[in-house]
């Protein structure tokens, strides 16, 4: 693993809690951040180690977003491979890594969450706001399209097309109640009851067999996309009889029927 600057990753077990760490620049991205996310996440798809991975902020906010200072005039050449894209494809890759990785995300989401702070959140599997959250598409208020970093994408998805409509439209904020009441995020908690809620979660998901957990994910993904029941069901039926093929789910039979914890193994 690289010797991150701008992110910190607290192992804990099986859990990855991962902090974006420029509390400074309210974790503004910078492009030291998004190659250390994308080495990051891009190593998460074949380490079976982590099952779950708790992702926050350090300081006043979650990620407010791009740090323009740092990026611009920047020389095409000072980015690494970003699919033709330069910064732009380079950021959008790590957006794509988090939604292929395995591991179920929960984002734990205080203060300001803008553009690529917002992006973050919306790529996550879960997220829970604490009281001081503020989400915005922010690209629009900079002369820039709302259509950025899979915002299009995730958001009307997640709260409808009028809602993300009026959103990205306009770039106007969405306090944390409203994001609760809309469906956006699933809890709203205390900011300083944000790591017990995470935790919470964690705890039940830890109690999952892993290929359970992970098929889970997968299946969510492939889902929303589905062309029809019928194809959404052919990738359950794949997934079920590849999960019950694992000793995992032999485990899980034993342990229910005698009334007990599973042991599960990830085999």
């Amino acid at each position: 693993m690289m010797d991150y600057t701008t992110i910190s990753v607290e192992k804990r077990g099986n859990v990855d809690w991962l902090t974006l760490n420029r509390p400074e620049a309210l974790n503004s991205i910078s492009l030291t951040m998004v190659g250390e996310l994308n080495d990051y996440f891009g190593k998460l798809y074949n380490d079976a180690s982590v099952r779950i991975v708790v992702m926050r902020g350090a300081g006043r906010a979650f990620c407010a977003g791009l740090d323009i200072k740092d990026n611009l005039g920047r020389n095409v050449d000072d980015i690494p491979f970003g699919g033709g894209f330069g910064f732009q494809g380079y950021l959008a890759d790590v957006y794509i890594k988090m939604r292929r990785c395995p591991q179920p995300i929960i984002s734990l989401i205080h203060g300001p969450a803008c553009g690529g702070g917002l992006a973050f959140a919306l790529a996550s599997d879960i997220r829970i706001a604490g009281q001081s959250a503020r989400m915005n598409s922010a690209f629009i208020r900079l002369g820039l399209s709302s259509c950025d970093m899979g915002v299009s994408y995730f958001l009307p998805r997640l709260v409808g097309a009028s809602l993300a409509a009026e959103l990205m439209l306009t770039g106007r904020f969405i306090n944390a109640e409203r994001a609760l009441a809309t469906g956006l995020v699933s809890q709203l908690v205390p900011d300083d009851g944000l790591e017990a809620a995470g935790q919470a979660l964690v705890d039940e998901m830890l109690g999952t067999s892993p290929i359970g957990l992970r098929m889970t994910k997968e299946g969510l993904a492939m889902a929303i996309d589905a062309p029809s029941l019928e194809a959404a069901m052919a990738i359950e039926n794949r997934n079920q009889l590849m999960c019950a093929a694992s000793a995992d789910f032999a485990e899980g039979m034993k342990a229910f029927l005698e009334k007990r914890t599973p042991n599960y193994t990830g085999r």
